[in-house]
């Protein structure tokens, strides 16, 4: 199995038990998981999509993080949020507007 560049987890916010009570969730973060894995095959990314626990940023929810960058996005609620994400992952770079700082 060849590792990937980059590890996108994007929150769900899955609690002990299986419960989905989070912002992310209720905010529709599962429904870009789809997009997400789409996008990375059009654009021939070397990256995997994951969908987590709660992240415990709620007050930027719905996030994404991309390892092993370190970069933590929030408000991503959109497919256009999601977009910007990725073009500046191919070109290098952040989307300066959505980092969590």
């Amino acid at each position: 199995m060849e590792k990937p560049e980059h590890h996108i987890f994007v929150c769900a916010s899955f609690r002990a038990g299986g419960d989905p009570k989070g912002v992310c969730n209720k905010k529709g973060a599962i429904n870009l998981l789809p997009y997400i894995e789409g996008e990375i095959l059009d654009r021939g990314l070397n990256a995997l999509v994951t969908s987590t626990g709660c992240m415990k940023g709620c007050d930027h929810g719905p996030v994404i993080v991309i390892y092993p960058d370190n970069l933590w996005y929030g408000n991503v609620e959109n497919e256009e949020a999601v977009d910007k994400i990725l073009d500046a992952l191919e070109d290098g770079g952040t989307a300066e507007e959505l980092l969590i700082q």
